[in-house]
């Protein structure tokens, strides 16, 4: 039984129907939120500091989002630091967040007078998914799956994604399964180590999405809209329009797009064949099941 509604009061707005982006690394999650950023009415935020720290927590630590009330009450707090409207504001958030709202100040990036909805799209939120349904009972989340090859082939070429597959990352303290870097046991760590880069980036797509189809199982159909990152690229009027009804607002297709979007099957000409084959097999059965080993 979920416990009793908490009303969260931010900027004198009661938070109602917030919206959770959640995707594995490079799966769209930015352009999504720039397209909120930009909807009517929409107070959207995108890794501040504040929820960075408790979301890449629990990410580590699987078992501190499982400590109930706690757990919620931390990522509630976060969140509802992020989204106060300060003067200044603005200035803490890092680089995408301020792109996507057009903020060359210190902001704050809206006034509390033009704010209905708030939403997160902070990377690596997908984690914290269960906590934040208790925190948030009436949330809606909008999930985005990328081809886990195009995945890994733009993790290869993030300094910032590569810095989470350091050995040392696995350390005694580490706790397993650990979906976050996908690894299922301490028997496995080794390996893990071992492993080439694409490997682990395979590793950390295919998580993501088996995480992301559990939500299939514990979500209403009414809270949780997934959409292909191919869908969002080759057609993004059609994407909008259905997230748009799914989220009873209107979101501008405009601004879902920005400048510089990452092309539909980069891999094949920015992987090496061994780590096509690699990523390949790691992955096979999300693949297959997500439609993206068939050839195209």
């Amino acid at each position: 039984m979920r416990p009793p509604p908490h009303i969260l009061v931010v900027n004198g707005i009661k938070v109602r129907r917030p919206v959770f982006v959640l995707a594995a690394p490079h799966s769209g999650a930015d352009l999504l939120a720039r397209a909120l950023k930009r909807s009517p009415g929409f107070h959207m935020t995108m890794g501040r500091a504040s929820v960075a720290h408790v979301v890449y927590a629990f990410a580590r630590r699987p078992s501190i989002a499982g400590r109930g009330m706690g757990a919620t009450r931390v990522l509630r707090d976060a969140l509802a630091e992020s989204w106060q409207l300060l003067p200044g504001a603005c200035a803490e958030c890092p680089p995408p967040c301020r792109e996507a709202g057009g903020v060359t100040g210190a902001g704050p990036c809206t006034t509390s007078d033009a704010v209905a909805r708030f939403g997160d799209a902070s990377p690596d939120l997908i984690y914290s998914a269960p906590v934040l349904l208790q925190a948030f009972p009436d949330a809606r989340f909008v999930q985005l799956i990328r081809d886990g090859r195009d995945v890994a082939a733009d993790m290869l070429a993030d300094p910032a994604s590569l810095t989470w597959f350091k050995p040392s990352m696995l350390s005694e303290e580490t706790e397993f399964p650990n979906p976050f870097l996908g690894v299922n046991s301490g028997e496995h760590s080794e390996r893990w180590k071992a492993m080439a880069t694409a490997g682990k980036c395979a590793l950390r797509w295919r998580s993501a999405v088996r995480l992301s189809a559990s939500l299939h199982h514990e979500l209403p159909r009414d809270q949780l809209l997934t959409l292909r990152y191919e869908d969002l690229v080759s057609s993004p009027a059609e994407t909008v329009d259905g997230l748009s009804r799914f989220l009873e607002t209107r979101v501008p297709r405009v601004a879902l797009l920005g400048p510089s979007v990452p092309r539909v099957g980069i891999w094949r000409t920015r992987l090496r064949e061994s780590d096509v084959e690699l990523v390949s097999k790691v992955a096979r059965e999300e693949l297959a099941r997500l439609g993206y080993s068939r050839p195209s």
